[in-house]
């Protein structure tokens, strides 16, 4: 069995995929990359399967129709023959150091009687438009060096979640989850992360910048006018977020999780919201009212929360004024830590 399972969905990725697959490909023969070339119209296609040729030990190409980045993400996990699985969108790399350590690692659980339920690095955001970089780190947070469940993690910082690029599950854990993405929908590796994360018993935290996320271009799914476009698939994810766990069962077993999740749900919901408060016509506003009162109706107690939350009472603020005030603050944030 392979140590890992790499997959990285592509969809006109020819102009970048190989930086990837290289950075990728450092990890030897332990690895097992997959690439998913989602109905590609350019070259992806052919340079994927150019990889598989010269290294078929390693990697293994897989066409479909255009489905989206969640049905790649589907499409790796499908068929994965790693203990361990990471998604690597195919605009983005690893650092060379940091995936020997990380593999030395999952050697390490691997020699387990019950390797642990996921790894989490940090992992460094690439500005383009500046050359300026921003790493998310989890020390304090996490204890380091050794195993631990939830109800050791401290207290999280306000920038720290944990994201598609933080994390690295234990295959059998995300199989176990049932976690299944939309097809045509972006902003899916929110539910990636979110959905499986009750299963999860036993973490370990490595404090090395593996996963550098590329950040800038105009065309990137979270970049803001892009975002606006494509606001209903992101209403969609939050919605299917909201559904997925009762938080308040979770709570009794579980709570530094549960609360967690709340916390992750509101970061979500504030999203939703202040991109329909940017927007600001009346559609938008209706669908901003809509959002929330879909959440009311499903799990009334969680929509108390968030929404007396200081995250929620500072995106969710009544009248124009307040909207006002919203994205006020969100062009500070964003200037500030250059999230998108």
């Amino acid at each position: 069995m392979k140590l890992i399972t790499f997959a990285v969905p592509c969809y006109n990725s020819a102009v970048y995929m190989n930086k990837c697959i290289d950075s990728l490909l450092e990890g030897g023969e332990d690895i097992e990359i997959i690439l998913i070339d989602d109905g590609s119209k350019d070259e992806t296609g052919s340079i994927a399967d150019g990889y598989a040729k010269k290294y078929p030990g390693i990697v293994r190409a897989i066409h479909q129709e255009n489905s989206g980045h969640g049905e790649g993400v589907n499409q790796g996990l499908r068929n994965a023959k790693g203990l361990y699985f990471k998604v690597v969108d195919s605009d983005d790399w690893v650092d060379r150091q940091s995936l020997f350590k990380v593999m030395a690692k999952l050697k390490e659980f691997a020699a387990m009687s019950e390797p642990v339920d996921m790894l989490i690095t940090n992992y460094v955001y690439e500005h383009v438009e500046d050359s300026t970089s921003f790493t998310q780190q989890y020390y304090g947070t996490f204890p380091e060096d050794r195993i631990f469940s939830w109800e050791e993690v401290g207290r999280f910082k306000p920038t720290q979640y944990l994201l598609m690029h933080s994390v690295i599950y234990k295959t059998e854990i995300l199989k176990k989850s049932g976690v299944e993405l939309p097809k045509h929908t972006f902003y899916v590796d929110n539910i990636f992360v979110y959905n499986p994360l009750p299963e999860v018993k036993t973490i370990y935290y490595l404090n090395t910048d593996l996963y550098r996320y590329f950040i800038g271009r105009s065309d990137q799914s979270v970049n803001e006018k892009v975002m606006l476009k494509r606001i209903n698939q992101q209403l969609r994810v939050t919605r299917l977020m909201m559904e997925a766990h009762d938080l308040e069962s979770l709570k009794k077993t579980q709570p530094k999780l549960a609360s967690y999740m709340l916390r992750y749900l509101s970061m979500m919901m504030a999203v939703s919201t202040v991109l329909l408060s940017v927007d600001g016509s009346y559609k938008a506003i209706l669908k901003q009212k809509a959002l929330w009162s879909f959440l009311k109706k499903n799990n009334p107690v969680t929509y108390r929360k968030i929404k007396y939350s200081s995250l929620g009472g500072m995106t969710n603020m009544p009248g124009r004024v307040g909207r006002k005030i919203t994205v006020d603050a969100y062009r500070i944030a964003r200037r500030l830590y250059k999230f998108n």
